[in-house]
């Protein structure tokens, strides 16, 4: 709705004296607080200054109309309600008798505008409210015109783009609530009408903007921008516990320990070393060699984990091998070590269930069942 339908009132001037009742000056001017009734039946209450209205005041239209605020040299200035005859109301900022800087017009269709105004009219940034259909536009105001960049917003879904008086124009998308956006742009087309005037029937030209859509996306959503992390220059530590690279470590290990399982194992002997020494290797050989780069972090995590499950699979195996190996090691080397000194509590005494070690007399017997 536009706002200069409202009657604009001219108030009375410097010249038109009418009665008052106040304070003067020396110089016999009204100048202080005063009262005066004007020729044309409106009435002021307020601050005067050298004979002019200056500073806050209430000057009433015999029409019904009201001005409540601030004056310089009897011209609306500064910051002031004004209510017109048709029940319209603007509250804001004002220079020079007219509506200038940021403020609110109240409609009488309970619409309302709250932005920036230049020279009694909606310019810059605004925001106006449709008060039928519960839409409110939110952007750019030319000279009381729709113009530039702006959103649409009604109730389900809102269009982003640019508007040219009062239209949209060019590209722009539709954001929809249920989580999508349709892409597309507004081209003006010639659409003919016919119209009725005197029995006479003539065909009009008028350009209105048609949507054209080209694609649906989902909704996008805005991200900040994170500043770019560089790696350090020298390889972590071995006591660092980390995110990636831990992964690639103990990947390497159980890789380690696989390898002894394909082959190693069979060459283990009583007297000879254990895989601690290879798996020491393996480790140190890995952290030097083995690096990842992947920009898909969760695939590379769920193929670890798979891969990791394979291996501990292997080391699970791998132990009990190694396990059996010890026992039998042990079975074999211990009478040697006990005849040295056989003393009658390690010959005769029986260790705890479960500690995994029997007597002296056990020892021999099992001895006795090995094959030659």
């Amino acid at each position: 709705m536009s706002d200069l339908g409202s009657e604009e009132l001219e108030e009375e001037g410097e010249n038109d004296i009418g009665e008052y009742d106040g304070e003067r000056n020396e110089a016999g001017e009204r100048h202080g607080h005063g009262k005066a009734r004007l020729p044309n039946g409106d009435t002021y209450e307020g601050n005067y200054e050298h004979g002019k209205r200056h500073g806050q005041g209430i000057y009433k239209f015999k029409s019904g109309a009201r001005y409540i605020g601030e004056y310089v040299k009897n011209k609306k200035h500064g910051h002031g309600t004004f209510i017109y005859p048709d029940g319209s109301r603007y509250e804001g900022e004002w220079a020079d008798d007219l509506r200038h800087g940021y403020g609110v017009y109240y409609y009488v269709n309970n619409d309302t505008y709250t932005g920036e105004w230049l020279a009694h009219q909606r310019h810059g940034q605004g925001t106006y409210f449709y008060a039928e259909t519960g839409s409110k536009y939110v952007g750019t105001w030319v000279n009381g015109q729709q113009e530039g960049a702006a959103e649409l917003i009604h109730l389900n879904h809102r269009y982003q783009g640019k508007f040219l008086n009062k239209n949209p124009v060019g590209p722009g998308k539709y954001v929809f609530d249920i989580g999508c956006e349709q892409h597309g742009e507004y081209r003006l087309t010639d659409v003919e009408r016919g119209e009725e005037e005197e029995e006479e029937e003539t065909t009009m030209m008028t350009l209105v903007p048609k949507w054209k859509a080209t694609k649906i996306t989902e909704l996008a959503l805005w991200t900040p921008t994170l500043p770019e992390e560089h790696p350090p220059a020298e390889a972590p530590g071995p006591e660092e516990v980390l995110g990636a690279e831990g992964d690639g470590e103990l990947m390497e290990e159980v890789q380690a320990l696989a390898d002894i399982s394909e082959g190693e194992t069979d060459s283990l002997r009583p007297g000879e070393d254990d895989g601690d020494s290879t798996r020491e290797d393996s480790r140190e050989y890995g952290r030097d060699d083995y690096r990842y780069d992947t920009t898909d972090q969760g695939l590379l995590q769920k193929s670890l984990l798979q891969r990791l499950q394979s291996r501990m699979l292997v080391w699970s195996r791998l132990s009990y091998k190694i396990g059996c190996r010890c026992r039998f090691i042990l079975a074999v080397l211990t009478p040697y070590f006990l005849v040295g000194d056989p003393g009658p509590d390690s010959l005769t005494a029986q260790r705890t269930p479960n500690s995994g070690i029997v007597s002296f007399e056990e020892e021999e017997s099992k001895q006795s069942e090995l094959p030659e």
